[in-house]
């Protein structure tokens, strides 16, 4: 199985990103984390981007805040998917990241999650490498319908307390 490059614009993203790293551990996904901003370190993020399919990666999910443009960037220097996670930030509620995420070129696609969405990025990106990996599409499909018997149940639970 292929890793999953986890790329953030700022050491203060992370507690945001480890609801991704948390998800990829549970399915047992190889990962790496990097900080790697589109402004103060470009270079090294194209570095990283344009080398990242001959370094083992299927998949780069990259999570900014503010003008967050690290996805696009890193789109701009690879084939591979890019899931953009925009962040809140200080003095933003995230539209302007989320905007500057989900605002890209016609040519350089990138999948936008929900603003702080890295639970669902890292979800997109299992869901990406199931394409090929069938061992892990079964693990995604059986955290499916245990989300939906966990659902089913508080229903039961609910309706049975306003009877």
């Amino acid at each position: 199985m292929r890793k999953v490059g986890i790329v953030m614009g700022s050491r203060s993203d992370l507690p945001v990103v480890e609801k991704a790293i948390r998800v990829l551990q549970e399915y047992g996904v190889e990962f790496e984390v990097r900080v790697l901003s589109a402004h103060r370190c470009p270079d090294e993020a194209r570095a990283f981007a344009s080398s990242a399919r001959s370094g083992g990666f299927s998949v780069l999910i990259a999570a900014a805040g503010m003008a967050a443009h690290l996805a696009g960037a890193l789109a701009a220097n690879t084939t591979l998917p890019v899931i953009g996670i925009p962040l809140r930030a200080a003095g933003s509620d995230g539209t302007d990241a989320l905007l500057s995420t989900v605002m890209m070129p016609s040519g350089i696609p990138v999948a936008t999650v929900a603003i702080d969405g890295a639970k669902n990025a890292a979800l997109l990106a299992l869901e990406i490498m199931a394409v090929s990996d069938e061992d892990l599409a079964q693990k995604l499909e059986a955290a499916r319908k245990a989300d939906t018997e966990k659902t089913l149940a508080a229903d039961r639970e609910v309706r049975e307390l306003y009877k």
